[in-house]
């Protein structure tokens, strides 16, 4: 395989090749050039509640998933680093309707904030956990998934949605979900480890009235083709649905982020295919890659995997 034209960047580690489980649900680094901001789009409002249990609040303005919880924080006179992740249409903690970089225009916000603190050791016996780990793109990497049968989900004090404040003493909070993974990965087996884990809080913590307005079901689903897409660069755009066959190329190459890298992350997924839209061949693309998400340091193997799905979703293989 030749991707002869590609420049990698030397300095960067490749160990992230295999890591723990990982996932993220917040927006990954887009290009240089982010679009600029439509008129529609700032004034677009969405309508917020605290998952625990509040008043409705409107939030807009925002183009980033740091800038909404900063918002969501004003609504509501709490800290911006006590929201720990949001969820779509439902206050249940349910990780199929994270919040990621699309925000459907009718989709109601619900924000999980920080609960009851917890800690617990345990002793590496296999050399994978079982955990899926994810980040709100703000400093707050959560578990969004347990294996059943695994070392994790023998360990009943932990559970989904649970924020990883500390491994060993060692402060996370502000790391990636990717650094998370790794350091749970390099764990030594045989040994002991301490987490210092914060959950979501739930609605018996902190009882406060919901809004007496209208209520909207969980399982509603914007019908609009259109959806605000927030960037962690620049302005959020309104931007069209991706058409049938972006989605299935969107779908194929988040699944190869997990074979090849250990995360899943939907936005990083279409991004990519983004950047593979008008290319010619693999070493094209590589080069695109590059120049947009360089620092990940993508193997050639999955370069080279990654154009073969988008070119079998363009040929409807997928």
């Amino acid at each position: 395989m030749p991707l002869g034209l590609r420049s990698k960047k030397k300095d960067r580690s490749r160990e992230t090749s295999k890591l723990v489980e990982s996932e993220a649900a917040a927006p990954a680094p887009p290009s240089a050039a982010a679009p600029a901001p439509s008129a529609s789009a700032s004034r677009l409002q969405f309508h917020t509640q605290l998952a625990h249990g509040s008043p409705t609040g409107r939030v807009g303005g925002f183009g980033s998933a740091r800038e909404l919880y900063a918002k969501i924080a004003e609504a509501f006179g709490i800290d911006p680093a006590e929201i720990m992740f949001c969820t779509l249409n439902t206050h249940k903690v349910d990780m199929d309707k994270l919040l990621g970089a699309q925000i459907g225009l009718e989709d109601f916000i619900f924000a999980h904030i920080k609960g009851q603190r917890k800690e617990v050791e345990i002793l590496k016996t296999d050399d994978v956990l079982g955990l899926t780990i994810t980040d709100n793109g703000a400093g707050c990497p959560f578990i969004k998934r347990i294996k059943e049968g695994s070392l994790m989900d023998q360990t009943k004090i932990i559970c989904v949605g649970d924020h990883i404040e500390t491994i060993n003493g060692k402060n996370v909070s502000d790391c990636r979900h990717y650094e998370v993974a790794k350091m749970l990965k390099d764990l030594e087996k045989g040994r002991m480890f301490k987490l210092e884990l914060i959950e979501p809080m739930k609605a018996f913590e902190k009882l406060e009235p919901r809004s007496k307005g209208r209520t909207l079901p969980e399982a509603k689903i914007s019908r609009g083709r259109e959806t605000l897409r927030l960037r962690t660069k620049g302005p959020a755009t309104v931007e069209e649905m991706p058409t049938e066959v972006e989605e299935k190329a969107i779908k194929k190459v988040d699944e190869l982020l997990e074979t090849y890298m250990g995360i899943r992350d939907i936005e990083l997924a279409a991004t990519m295919v983004e950047a593979g839209r008008d290319k010619k061949n693999p070493d094209e693309f590589a080069v695109a890659l590059d120049e947009t998400l360089g620092d990940f340091a993508f193997p050639d193997e999955f370069v080279f995997d990654v154009w073969g799905a988008i070119g079998d979703a363009k040929q409807g293989r997928l």
